[in-house]
Formats: C-alpha cells, sequence, structure tokens
C-alpha cells in the first residue's frame, strides 16, 4: 500500500483503489509503479484469485497525470531517452497484458486516456451509470497508448472504436454497454459491492483452472498485443519527432 494506492482483500479477492482523488486518480509515475508492483504481487499470491480495480473517490482515473506528460514531450525534445521518463506506464501496461488471473474493473466515475485503454485488458467490466469514459488522444495530438489501438476494436467494433478513437467525444455508460466495452451499468452505490459478488463468486473456482482459462483466452492475442505497443510507440515517436510537436502537445497538456 501507497499513498497513491489501496489494496483492500475480501477473501480471495484483492481491491486497487486508485488513491489520488485531488487529481481525479491520474497517473503520475508513483502511481503506476504502485499499481504494477501490485499487480505482480497479486500475480503471485495463491491467496489471491481475482483482482478488481476501482477508483477512489468521483473519477476512476484521469490517466496520465498531464503535468508529467507534457515534461516528457519537452524532455523528448531535449534528447533525453525514453527510459528516464515514463518507465512507470511501461511497467504497468506489461503488468495488465501479462496478469494471469482474472482482472476486473469498477469504473466508479470519468475515465479518460488510460482510464479507457486499460479496460481493454480487463475480463469484466462493471460501470456506473453515471460515468464517462474518452480517448482524448487525437485531440492531444497524440496516438492510442497500452495497446488500445487493438484492443478497443476487437472490444468495442471497429466502428464504434474508431469514432470513439477520431473525436474523443465522450462515451456514457450505457453506450459503453451496449458497444461491449462494459459487460454491466450499475447504480453508484451499489457498483462496488455488485462487481465484488462477482469476483467472489470467480475467486470460489480452483484458481489452476481460472489461471490455465485466463491463460488460453489471452494466447491468441498475446503477439497482437505486442505488435500494437511497438506500433503505437513508433507512432508516437513519430509524432513527438515532428518540427514544434513538443509545444503543440505541451500546450495542449497545459
Amino acid at each position: 500500500m501507497t499513498e497513491t494506492l489501496r489494496i483492500e482483500d475480501d477473501g480471495a479477492v484483492r481491491t486497487l483503489v486508485f488513491a489520488r482523488p485531488e487529481a481525479a486518480n491520474a497517473f503520475n509515475e508513483e502511481l503506476y509503479h504502485a499499481a504494477a508492483r501490485a499487480l505482480r504481487d497479486a500475480a503471485s499470491d495463491d491467496a489471491v484469485s481475482v483482482v478488481l480495480l476501482t477508483g477512489e473517490g468521483r473519477a476512476f482515473t484521469a490517466g496520465t497525470d498531464i503535468k508529467e506528460m507534457a515534461e516528457i514531450a519537452r524532455d523528448h525534445a531535449a534528447g533525453r531517452s525514453d527510459q528516464e521518463m515514463g518507465s512507470g506506464f511501461i511497467a504497468l501496461v506489461d503488468a495488465l497484458a501479462e496478469f494471469p488471473k482474472p482482472l476486473m474493473a469498477a469504473v466508479n466515475g470519468s475515465g479518460v486516456g488510460l482510464g479507457i485503454t486499460m479496460l481493454g485488458h480487463c475480463d469484466v467490466v462493471l460501470i456506473a451509470e453515471h460515468a464517462r469514459l474518452m480517448a482524448p488522444f487525437a485531440a492531444m495530438g497524440v496516438v492510442p497508448e497500452a495497446a488500445g489501438s487493438y484492443l478497443l476494436p476487437a472490444r468495442m467494433g471497429h466502428q464504434h472504436a474508431a469514432l470513439a478513437l477520431f473525436t474523443g467525444n465522450w462515451i456514457t455508460a450505457e453506450e459503453a454497454v451496449r458497444c461491449g466495452l462494459a459487460l454491466r451499468a450499475c447504480p453508484a452505490e451499489t457498483l462496488l459491492e455488485t462487481a465484488r459478488g462477482i469476483a467472489r463468486e470467480i475467486a470460489a473456482k480452483p484458481l489452476a483452472s481460472l489461471v490455465a482459462t485466463k491463460e488460453l483466452i489471452l494466447a491468441p492475442r498475446r503477439e497482437q498485443v505486442r505488435r500494437a505497443r511497438e506500433r503505437e510507440d513508433a507512432a508516437f515517436a513519430r509524432l513527438l519527432g515532428e518540427a514544434g510537436a513538443d509545444g503543440r502537445i505541451a500546450a495542449r497538456l497545459g
């Protein structure tokens, strides 16, 4: 547990709560690394069968902390390597993509950027009826992340994903359910307990069977996810390499 991430255990269900409500649970490097470490720990803990992701307060997560992302854009222009900044993002996406057990999300509020792309790595997603999702990448002058360019069309269908990625418009909870991004919309006051109820039902099954089943689910898409991430990284670097791009992106980020 850290100041930015709260860990709650309920039998074999472990809930990871993004805990930066003052920043709409945006991911800074500390939260990235804390969440990645918590996922790795849960993966190796035989007492944990299911992990549930949610946010504290009114937001699920606003994605990457915009102040840190602006610094990354400026440092990229100054010639600093990718490894010097942003390593937490890579660690978290690695942990999400490789997580060997059932992974759920209870989207308690707005999810922006990584707040929508991480859902593609989740096996079951529930969303609060008032919650909204946004993929703002094109408006920011960048491209999707976390294999979102592959996982979102696979989950939502090509046209729904293309519209979300091209326009950056808000996606309501009802729309998220209709296009398959979420399984069910719930009243905010019952969301977490409903999600935990499903998680407990899953966790009651033999862990070896759950892990084997998750591996079978992941196997057909592992290579596609890896390649999508490589293409996204290359496109992001290319966009940043364009003349004046770092300034434009930093200006959009604030």
